[in-house]
């Protein structure tokens, strides 16, 4: 066989240094389609080709590389003989060049990564980061491009979730001019299991059919591994061809008769046709059990009958399944999928001998072994490079100058797109679907829902803070982890598995892949202190475009466990009355809080380095907000997070429909508006509280009350301010409709 010319395999995203180990491996030439194959399955996107030697320090990651291998998501125990399995996965590429649909089939995927578990899909998150909406920050052409990529990116969310039937119900959005060109569309699903029924996507039983399922296969998709794989440059919007097209509603169809299909026990093994396609879904499935497949392309159900093997193979096209279903009772599961308006073909069958064979047109278009493709991929790694920024940040003083007029910087901070109310976001989706939504993210927080079938609830929260790891990738990581659990936590809810999407630009830089190693070393440090494995994961790389590379972007997805949903604890009270700041003590640093923080930020500032994580102390602090909501003696618990300890007051004040008065030290920057782990505002039976927070080692103080007057006021020792709660309130809740032009 000749061999492929050298344009034609690095247009696919492969070296010259990888064909020529293809060659070794095959001993001879591959075939264009099994070229394509390789380039897929190599791509960073599949082969985690620059992330797996980091990915390491996650203990789970570790043990499924050594032993079995990954699964499509993680799953947790909940009690009661159910599961819960969660996964996040970044969509960022195809929402930079067609936001609708990429952010819609980014749904899509996370969403069957989860139905493959044999989970129904309960929940929704996303985070969400753009470029700039204020005016004056960067060029208008780029922020009206930025607000025309937030707006589409969010109608894709709804369009695509609300129409599938799961409830979106947390997320995030946050904006930087290193997101322009660039956005982040990060989704998370959440799905229930029983135990006892969770499905594999391991290949066996030699004989076995092998059954399509879903929609019919097209060309939208094709290469959308390798785009993932590439920075964004002037061509990307000629990639439009390599984002998937989206069917919500054959999505749904898809989740129901899956689910009916699985209950049978007539289904050996099940995956999602998701990046590469059939090639992904037949090589894994493959390589997991140590089987093969003898694959006929002619009975793929396709849109256009003059589609080669190799379109066939690579394309992403989206609401399709692979399954291995038990010799003879194939009818069975496409009967299923039948009535539910899906096509349903044996397209071949399991093999004892490890190849993969792949006929088109009474042809063998690919023959190889499936083991060539997932363990064989080059694992690359770059020299760590700690950029001279970092220990210059380590030298930052923060002001000690009182503010004069602090509850106008409280209002313009208020403002700020990243803390600003998200409602233009959230009221266009559906967080009530299915009816098991007790609290979601308009009221705060992290979500809780009460799963059927059990008392017990589960908490939800994703999210992150890129300017803290720009600044500080280790200590700003373990902040992520612990913020999330903090947030879990204050639900009542104990926090016990991580899933994380890691967004970072091109690995190939020393300084980039530094950022990465520290950030996943922080994760995974800070995940094993607090007992919240990490069991699943996406990394994206090569996150940059023309304007630059991105912040790095870990996000954090937390799972929390309370142990009756009635006692789920709000963030807000439903009677005024005194605020308590309950937190871990800490050292005197530098930044003093305003390190990286918002109020710099706001200010048009980057400065400093984040405050240190006391990882014991935030087990302590967890273990004070679990106990005290089984108790029953904590009223509401609100997380300190962006803008520090004013902007979490008049937050919960907002959210209870009251008023606020505040009573602190000073009106210094880090007194207002500093940003310190380890910190919860309570509000309760303090006499049962507070004796528990000493006990355990935390401070306790009374930092002012909420009150029925409609206002929001400061008092000092050196002086008192207020402002009306509607001014804030207009701050607050405006700012994003006014940046969009509603």
């Amino acid at each position: 066989m000749p061999g492929i010319a050298p344009e034609v395999y690095t247009s696919m995203g492969l070296l010259p240094s990888e064909y020529e180990l293809i060659v070794e491996l095959m001993g001879r030439h591959p075939s264009l389609t099994e070229v394509g194959m390789f380039s897929v399955m190599w791509s960073e996107h599949c082969g985690y080709k620059y992330s797996r030697p980091i990915l390491a320090y996650f203990r789970q990651y570790r043990e499924a590389m050594e032993g079995a291998g990954l699964e499509n998501a993680g799953v947790v125990s909940l009690g009661d003989g159910l599961g819960v399995t969660m996964k996040v996965e970044s969509h960022n590429h195809p929402s930079a060049v067609e936001p609708y649909q990429g952010a819609a089939t980014g749904v899509g995927g996370i969403i069957r990564d989860i139905l493959t578990m044999g989970a129904r899909p309960i929940a929704g998150l996303n985070s969400l980061r753009f470029g700039t909406l204020r005016g004056g920050v960067e060029p208008d052409e780029v922020q009206s491009r930025n607000r025309y990529l937030f707006e589409r990116v969010v109608a894709g969310i709804a369009g695509y979730g609300n129409c599938v039937g799961v409830p979106t119900v947390a997320g995030e959005v946050s904006f930087h001019p290193r997101y322009s060109g660039n956005p982040l569309v990060n989704a998370m699903c959440v799905g229930i299991v029983p135990l006892d029924s969770i499905t594999t996507a391991a290949a066996a039983g030699p004989g076995n059919p092998v059954l399509y399922l879903g929609s019919s296969t097209g060309r939208d998709g094709i290469h959308g591994a390798t785009f993932a794989s590439d920075a964004l440059g002037e061509d990307s919007a000629s990639r439009r061809p390599n984002v998937q097209i989206g069917d919500p509603f054959a999505e749904k169809q898809l989740i129901e008769a899956t689910l009916e299909a699985l209950a049978t026990g007539a289904v050996v093994a099940i995956q999602d046709m998701g990046a590469a396609g059939i090639t992904c879904s037949t090589i894994e499935m493959s390589s997991k059990g140590s089987v093969g497949m003898d694959i006929d392309l002619d009975r793929v159900p396709v849109r256009e009958q003059d589609m080669g093997a190799y379109e066939i193979m690579l394309s992403e096209s989206q609401e399709r399944m692979l399954a291995v279903v038990r010799a003879g009772r194939e009818p069975e599961v496409i009967d299923i999928f039948q009535r539910w308006r899906l096509h349903a073909v044996v397209i071949g069958q399991v093999t004892a001998e490890p190849r993969v064979v792949i006929r088109h047109r009474g042809a063998i278009e690919a023959e190889l072994d499936p083991k060539l493709l997932t363990d064989h991929c080059p694992v690359y790694t770059t020299e760590i490079q700690e950029p001279e920024r970092f220990a210059q940040r380590g030298q930052w003083v923060a002001s000690a100058e009182p503010l004069a007029d602090p509850l106008q910087d409280l209002c313009r901070l208020m403002a700020y797109p990243d803390i600003a109310y998200k409602r233009w976001v959230f009221e266009q989706y559906d967080q009530q679907v299915q009816t098991q939504t007790r609290a979601a993210f308009t009221s705060g927080g992290a979500a809780v829902l009460c799963p059927r079938g059990t008392r017990k609830g589960i908490a939800l929260t994703l999210g992150g803070n890129a300017r803290q790891v720009y600044a500080d990738p280790y200590q700003g990581s373990l902040g992520a982890v612990a913020a999330a659990a903090r947030t879990v936590a204050c639900t009542g809810a104990r926090p016990i598995a991580v899933t994380d999407g890691l967004n970072f630009g091109n690995p190939q830089l020393p300084p980039v892949y530094w950022q990465f190693e520290r950030s996943v070393k922080g994760i995974a440090d800070a995940a094993n202190a607090l007992g919240t494995p990490v069991i699943s994961g996406n990394v994206s790389f090569y996150n940059q475009s023309d304007l630059g590379e991105i912040l790095p972007t870990p996000l954090i997805g937390m799972l929390g466990v309370i142990e009756d949903y009635g006692r789920a604890v709000p963030s807000s009270p439903s009677e005024p009355g005194s605020i308590y700041c309950v937190s871990v003590p800490r050292k005197p640093t530098r930044a003093n809080g305003l390190g990286a923080s918002a109020y710099l930020a706001e200010r048009g500032e980057d400065e400093g380095k984040p405050e240190p994580v006391d990882l014991e102390g935030e087990a302590r602090l967890i273990e004070f907000l679990v106990q005290a909501a089984e108790m029953g003696a904590l009223e509401s618990a609100h997380g300190e997070s962006d803008g520090g300890l004013l902007v979490a007051v008049a937050r919960m004040a907002l959210q209870s429909g009251f008023g606020a008065m505040v009573k602190l030290s000073d009106t210094q920057p880090s007194t207002l508006f500093g940003e310190f782990p380890g910190r919860v505002l309570v509000t309760g039976n303090t006499d049962a509280l507070e004796p528990q927070a000493r006990s355990a080692g935390l401070q306790w103080e009374e930092i002012g009350m909420l009150t029925h007057e409609e206002l929001f006021k400061l008092e000092t020792p050196g002086g008192s301010w207020y402002v009306p709660m509607n001014t804030v309130r207009d701050a607050y809740e405006g700012a994003i409709g006014r940046a969009m032009g509603r």
